[in-house]
């Protein structure tokens, strides 16, 4: 949707690879690993009333347009169940992973969200996606109104918005959640603090 909108999205793709490690890695120490997919139903009834705020900007960007997917398959733009709404195969769900259809820039609105995690007992939530000032912040921003304590990775998260302005949304974004929504972090200290999690006590710690 983005690249037809003539949308730069190399530092949406740039935050591909050091999510996938974060993934990885949180699948390794047994974290559940939560997926939000952006999408709306096939007759749009789930993108708000024509002329709404929602409908309005995703049909800008041609929201349930129907295109060819690149290998030659009928598609349609931002709609459930079409190649347009798949993972990226770098970043493919495991067998136990779970995934959520969002139709807002919350992950929370109107989802099964909260109730899972709950479920699962979850008050900490590492965060990744894009992008960031918009779904990203916003799903940061309902978390922390249902207390959770979030911590965003910086560079698993990208924002095409004022990229190329002398302080970016994304910067901007940033700065807000660090300083009132929750803590930022990277995938390289995240990765780090899973080691020292899962390192077993020597011997002198362990008297101490």
């Amino acid at each position: 949707m983005f690249h037809r909108a003539g949308i730069d999205i190399s530092m949406i793709q740039r935050a591909v690879e050091p999510t996938s490690k974060v993934v990885a890695a949180a699948r390794s120490s047994g974290m559940p690993v939560v997926y939000l997919k952006m999408a709306f139903k096939a007759d749009l009834s789930d993108a708000g009333p024509v002329g709404s705020p929602n409908y309005a900007r995703h049909a800008s960007l041609g929201v349930g347009t129907a295109i060819k997917a690149p290998d030659g398959g009928e598609s349609r733009v931002l709609v459930r169940d079409t190649w347009n709404t798949d993972i990226l195969s770098q970043l493919a769900p495991g067998a136990n992973d779970i995934v959520i259809y969002k139709h807002r820039f919350s992950g929370f609105f109107e989802t099964e969200l909260d109730t899972v995690l709950k479920g699962l007992g979850i008050e900490h939530l590492i965060v990744t996606g894009c992008t960031t000032s918009i779904c990203v912040e916003a799903t940061i921003r309902d978390a922390m109104f249902g207390d959770y304590s979030c911590i965003l990775l910086e560079d698993c998260t990208g924002e095409p918005i004022g990229h190329g302005l002398p302080r970016s949304n994304h910067e901007a974004s940033l700065l807000t959640i660090q300083t009132l929504l929750g803590w930022t972090s990277s995938s390289e200290e995240f990765i780090q603090a899973l080691g020292m999690l899962e390192r077993p006590l020597d011997a002198g710690a362990a008297q101490a």
